[in-house]
């Protein structure tokens, strides 16, 4: 399955239960960060990867759904702005400097 097809399929849901007036770019984006503060909320006062994993699908898979619904209502193809971004961080983080080092762009 492509993005194409995940969106639609998503798009889909939220239609038949008439949600999409609900969906405005500021109410997307909010509720894309809380899902993804749930998100978080499952390694809370945990060691680094002690984590439910069926939590941790449901969890994701919010977060990524509001992420493409968001993207498809401004018509954003998902291939392309990764790969913009890509490119932009391949530009801010060369292999030579960054390589195996967490430091910020501008601390390299």
């Amino acid at each position: 399955m492509n993005f194409t097809d995940l969106i639609s399929k998503i798009i889909a849901f939220r239609d038949d239960r008439d949600w999409k007036q609900f969906h405005n770019s500021k109410d997307l984006a909010i509720a894309l960060n809380i899902e993804t503060s749930e998100l978080l909320e499952l390694f809370l006062w945990k060691d680094n990867e002690d984590v439910n994993k069926e939590k941790l699908k449901e969890e994701l898979a919010d977060v990524l759904m509001y992420a493409l619904l968001l993207a498809e209502k401004h018509q954003l193809n998902i291939e392309e702005i990764i790969d913009q971004k890509i490119e932009i961080n391949n530009q801010k983080y060369p292999v030579d400097k960054a390589k195996g080092s967490a430091k910020k762009y501008n601390e390299l």
